[in-house]
């Protein structure tokens, strides 16, 4: 299992230093988020000043931008870190691709993601091959790649594709025709175990392909410190996040799988009606472990191992990695993963 950390940064000015601090410290990955920042700018600083570890968004919103733009981006990046580029994609929600970037959301989703991943591939071929680009797909019809756009071939043509969702569909998919897939945060061992990966099985085998073929990857809800203080603090900010992501119908399966349904549903009541004060408080601690790990920081290692040996291929710890801060503790975590 490889330790990747995220890159939560608010600045570009700070990307350098996280990036060296990340590549001496041994991580796997650095991975950056498609939130109130585009993810691509700051993996350009983190090429940059770094050789080994590798670089990839968790994710970007596939849907927001068109199959060409995201190419080019993809293409560059992969070059310039010499093919430590990882391209992770997601579709976000239908309100936020409608009201937030102004796009049209079309369905089935899992099938749009296809056909984007489709698009991605034939105009990286045709760059790498000089071939005509033509693609007709059910939701991209391509055609139309004079020299004058064209990059040209790469030395490093082959991006790996991550996929990101939830639901089966999404799962399948990722086992059908994606390098990786980044599992939601919001989810438990179970959803894992008996949701996540034999659906991905399933779609890996329906394309002649193994569990093997998919990289599994997730950021994972950790409380770690060695205080109570420390503890309560992280459970306050867990059980925060957790309750806003049970109140979103998108992650209702992994509610109802252990029969949270009810509480989902009464989340879901306070959230429509804007009384986040109240949401926090209807998340039980038996949730919480089943969504976090708490631990002292000289334990978090062994209880990773514990959770995740043999489900994921890669985690990441849902926290701020501040190479300012607690360095003596992420080095002896990282330790750990080598």
């Amino acid at each position: 299992m490889k330790l990747d950390v995220s890159l939560w940064v608010d600045d570009l000015n700070k990307v350098a230093a996280a990036a060296q601090a990340a590549e001496e410290l041994g991580f796997g990955a650095l991975w950056t988020s498609d939130t109130a920042h585009n993810p691509h700018f700051p993996l350009v600083l983190a090429a940059e000043h770094s050789r080994r570890i590798q670089l990839g968004t968790a994710i970007v919103v596939a849907f927001a931008r068109s199959p060409m733009d995201v190419a080019y981006q993809a293409w560059d990046l992969a070059r310039y870190s010499q093919g430590r580029y990882l391209l992770g994609l997601g579709t976000q929600v239908k309100g936020h691709i409608e009201r937030r970037f102004g796009m049209t959301w079309r369905t089935p989703a899992a099938e749009h993601m296809r056909d984007y991943i489709g698009a991605l591939r034939a105009i990286w071929h045709s760059w790498q091959t000089g071939e005509r680009l033509n693609y007709r797909g059910e939701f991209y019809t391509l055609s139309l790649m004079s020299p004058f756009f064209d990059p040209g071939p790469n030395e490093f043509p082959r991006i790996p594709i991550y996929t990101a969702g939830v639901n089966e569909q999404m799962c399948r998919l990722a086992g059908e025709v994606s390098d990786g897939f980044h599992a939601h945060p919001f989810h438990t061992r179970r959803y894992l175990t008996d949701v996540v990966l034999p659906a991905i099985e399933a779609g890996a085998a329906s394309a002649g392909r193994s569990r093997a073929d998919v990289d599994v990857s997730s950021a994972i809800f950790v409380v770690a410190g060695e205080t109570k203080a420390e503890i309560n603090a992280g459970l306050m900010e867990v059980g925060q996040q957790a309750a806003f992501y049970a109140s979103t119908p998108t992650y209702a399966p992994v509610m109802d799988l252990h029969g949270w349904g009810g509480v989902r549903e009464e989340l879901s009541a306070l959230a429509a009606r804007k009384r986040w004060d109240l949401i926090p408080g209807l998340v039980t601690q038996e949730m919480v472990d089943e969504f976090a790990i708490v631990s002292s920081w000289d334990h978090l290692p062994q209880r990773i191992h514990q959770k995740y040996d043999g489900i994921l291929d890669r985690v990441t710890l849902y926290i701020p990695f501040d190479p300012s801060q607690n360095m003596e503790r992420w080095a002896k975590i990282c330790r750990a993963f080598e």
